[in-house]
């Protein structure tokens, strides 16, 4: 899944956009819709926690740091152990999940906290009263999709996309 982003003018804009994705086939758990403070955005799909923080880049590094320390760790502990080279590959396989399962909750914890930071491009135009559109397609659409944006709405500014994206946000 690739992430795109739009900006759009106002909020009767956004709802067109939405949906006209939603004709083309975007399920509406993949459309994510940012304004600014306030704005109410009624039946439209708000952005989530997960979408405006950097939750899940923060969980990766966690997972990958995590699991390389308790790596690390295990074969400091196996060094130490004369007796433990029996059972080595499961203290390495332990240690390993360890680190790698506390290294994501500690990087999503403080993933939460920190803003995307992605969406700081975007945020004086939100705050001068845009909307931002991220739309979540298969990597073999996103051509498409944004070429029908642009046909559909010429006032809607296509603002490229992210890198891909895991699929549990």
């Amino acid at each position: 899944m690739k992430r795109i982003y739009f900006l759009v003018p106002g909020i009767e804009t956004a709802r067109t956009v939405v949906n006209d994705m939603l004709v083309a086939r975007i399920p509406e758990k993949h459309i994510h819709i940012l304004a600014r403070r306030g704005t109410p955005l009624e039946e439209l799909p708000e952005a989530t926690m997960l979408q405006k923080s950097d939750f899940s880049p923060a969980v990766q590094r966690g997972l990958a740091m995590g699991g390389s320390v308790g790596i690390l760790g295990g074969l400091i502990g196996l060094a130490l152990s004369p007796g433990a080279a029996v059972i080595a590959g499961g203290i390495l396989l332990a240690s390993g999940l360890g680190g790698a399962g506390a290294g994501a909750w500690v990087g999503g914890m403080v993933g939460l906290t920190a803003g995307n930071t992605h969406l700081k491009a975007f945020e004086e135009a939100i705050e001068q009263g845009q909307m931002l559109v991220m739309l979540d397609v298969p990597r073999a659409r996103v051509d498409e999709i944004t070429e029908r944006v642009r046909a559909l709405h010429p006032q809607v500014q296509p603002h490229g996309a992210d890198p891909d994206i895991p699929v549990f946000p």
